[in-house]
């Protein structure tokens, strides 16, 4: 079989590269995840900082990545590094956990929150009892997961037509994200900054006040309840996991221009140089747009108890931690241009969602094509169409990423995907100290910055954020784990499968 590389075409610049990172990166969380977040700090120092945190983890990650990617120019990215760091095994682990959760779970999720702002416009989108068409034991079938499945697969068809086509859109959509985030924190910053509200919330400084809902006999959320200084340490680290998984979910995808490294101009430079300046540009608008929710609304409503529920549609200085629905940047943009604020950034996050799945989509069926040359995936994921893109993998990744939208649980999907990611991030960074040791004379056009301390400090804080991930969301977490596990029977039948068939 002829090699991979020479299948695809390098038809991606610097400039493409950048934005599939920056596109891929930017989807629904930045608009949504502070609220969460803000209940679980609820400071502005916290907020702020976990952010802060988040985005140097991502650069930490995304310029030791740049080595790996100039020592192994492939389309496959992550699951070849595991691989020639450790053996097929884990490299198998890693492209299972990603077909079942990591990738298609994230286009899924940023589906889901497609269809949830599109609700703003069409009341029959809004995930509720009302407009519910099908319902079968815990599976519940609304209108806005079928418009979330709708819009994977026109994606997905847009993709099979050639990696031209899916760049274009991918450049168009970022760049106007870009500037219309921009365009919000500006106008946020400049005309609707209010100096009360932002020593206000400047005065909460670090202290750690934990809101949780109250629910009644029944288990209906009736309100909330709020902790003062948490007590313990463990009980303070998994506090902190727990509210990093909103800013970790929206800073998650970055490595997937890795995934398409075969079609990217002087790959062994240009993966690595995209990796920093999409995660570096993605880091300062996510910091940004936080300073702008503290600058512009409250963070907390006057009282956070159980009479101080989601607020009606918008108050006057609506919060971040109740904003409706989690609509945080919705509430800012009231605040910012009145009535039609809401609109506005409906509007921007559609846009935002709908760049987001393309770049997602375009880059994951890359790892299958590799698996599938492998052996270790469904032998027809391996081709590539006419216009040389992996058709049968894009589709199939299409499937069980509309499988997972039937869920409509975005929350839920966070927390399955984030806690798996962080542990390949986790993994994949220590490869560069195995390879480092185990092929030295390997040639490495770049090197990792800041070796080894960098990679160290990142592995040591994801290590701390998953294990207070454990302490604070076990059942999600493990559930995350178990699915990884589950590859290592998978992956030795698919190795007896084929000894059998060669023999």
């Amino acid at each position: 079989m002829a090699e991979q590389n020479h299948s695809f075409k390098q038809s991606l610049s610097l400039f493409d590269g950048t934005m599939i990172v920056a596109g891929s990166m930017i989807g629904s969380g930045i608009f949504i995840v502070s609220a969460d977040m803000t209940r679980q700090v609820g400071s502005a120092g916290w907020l702020i900082a976990l952010w802060i945190l988040t985005g140097l983890m991502t650069i930490f990650a995304a310029i030791t990545y740049g080595e790996l990617s100039s020592m192994f120019p492939k389309a496959g990215g992550q699951y070849v590094y595991l691989k020639e760091a450790y053996n097929p095994l884990t490299g198998f682990l890693y492209g299972w956990s990603f077909f079942s959760v990591i990738q298609t779970g994230t286009i899924a999720a940023v589906g889901v929150a497609f269809s949830k702002f599109a609700g703003y416009f069409i009341p029959a989108l809004t995930i509720d009892d009302k407009n519910l068409l099908f319902q079968a034991g815990w599976i519940k079938i609304y209108p806005a997961q079928l418009v979330s499945i709708a819009l994977i697969i026109f994606l997905t068809y847009v993709n099979t037509r050639g990696v031209k086509e899916g760049k274009i859109v991918q450049t168009i959509f970022t760049i106007i994200k870009l500037f219309s985030i921009f365009g919000l924190i500006v106008a946020g910053l400049l005309f609707a900054f209010n100096s009360d509200i932002w020593n206000s919330n400047w005065a909460t400084g670090f202290n750690l006040n934990f809101t949780e809902p109250v629910k009644d006999s029944a288990g209906a959320m009736i309100g909330w309840s709020t902790f003062k200084e948490s007590p313990t340490l463990i009980f303070t680290i998994g506090l902190i996991s727990s509210a990093l998984v909103g800013s970790v979910f929206s800073s998650v995808a970055w490595e997937n221009v890795t995934f398409i490294a075969s079609e990217i101009k002087n790959p062994k430079k240009n993966v690595g140089l995209s990796l920093l300046l999409g995660t570096v540009i993605v880091t300062v608008v996510y910091v940004l747009m936080n300073v702008m929710y503290v600058a512009v609304m409250p963070l907390m409503p006057e009282a956070a108890n159980a009479a101080a529920a989601y607020p009606t549609e918008f108050n006057q200085y609506p919060n971040v931690a109740f904003a409706r629905q989690d609509r945080v940047a919705t509430a800012s943009a009231f605040n910012i241009f009145g009535d039609y604020g809401a609109a506005i950034i409906a509007v921007m996050i559609m846009i935002s969602t709908f760049g987001c799945n393309n770049g997602l989509i375009l880059s994951g069926a890359r790892v299958f094509y590799t698996m599938a040359h492998d052996k270790l995936f469904l032998p027809a994921a391996g081709q590539l169409n006419k216009n040389s893109v992996p058709q049968w993998a894009l589709w199939a990744q299409c499937v069980w990423a509309s499988i997972l939208c039937l869920s409509g649980q975005y929350g839920i999907l966070l927390d399955y995907v984030v806690f798996i990611t962080v542990l390949f991030y986790i993994l994949t960074i220590w490869g560069v100290f195995r390879l480092r040791k185990s092929r030295p004379d390997v040639e490495r056009p770049y090197k990792a910055f800041g070796y080894p301390i960098i990679p160290a400090i990142y592995i040591l804080i994801a290590l701390v954020m998953c294990v207070g991930l454990l302490y604070a969301k076990p059942v999600t977490s493990l559930a995350g784990l178990g699915i990884a596990l589950f590859g290592v029977p998978i992956y030795y039948l698919l190795k007896r499968k084929h000894q059998v068939l060669e023999d």
